[in-house]
């Protein structure tokens, strides 16, 4: 009983997953030029809009506490884009028993998936410098994607995934 429970844990907590993130930039970019942004105005999140507004509120609370102020004249724009696709079953278990005797022999094997299939969820964050107008810095967020998750739910995720993905910027 104990191992089921313990094997029970296990499986929640691979479950839960965590906020994966990759970050690029502009090496010779002088960062502490950058004091105020906005977002880019034709932003095409690829969210619904209850969740793109989410994600904005949660960029611009790290943002905040980075040290950015939010501005009409921005150092620099944020672009937010997304895509949802299927993950496959990562990997399983296998169970097996098998015998031998007398020249006859046997096997069963049983296959239990640990990663159901799900769906994962990629969200690109761009930081464009507005007077050049090019590309400076780049987060690219995987995370697993939960469809049913209630308000409260997606609202912490989305935070969550904002700190991760501004977590390193600006570089040092």
């Amino acid at each position: 009983m104990n191992h089921l429970r313990i094997l029970i844990c296990l499986l929640l907590v691979s479950a839960c997953g965590t906020v994966r993130v990759q970050t690029d930039y502009e090496r010779e970019q002088d960062w502490s030029a950058y004091g105020t942004y906005n977002f880019y105005p034709e932003m095409q999140t690829g969210l619904s809009d209850l969740d793109a507004r989410r994600l904005l509120d949660a960029v611009e609370t790290v943002l905040r506490q980075r040290g950015f102020q939010q501005s009409e004249e921005p150092d620099f724009l944020v672009n937010i884009y997304s895509d949802t696709y299927d993950r496959p079953s990562g990997s399983s278990v296998g169970f097996g028993m098998g015998g031998t005797g007398r020249q006859v022999g046997g096997g069963v094997s049983v296959g239990i998936p640990v990663n159901g299939n799900g769906l994962e969820r990629r969200i690109t964050f761009d930081v464009i410098d507005r007077t050049r107008e090019t590309l400076v810095w780049q987060a690219i967020t995987t995370d697993r994607f939960r469809e049913q998750a209630d308000p409260a739910e997606r609202e912490a995720r989305l935070l969550q995934v904002a700190q991760k993905a501004f977590s390193s910027f600006p570089p040092r």
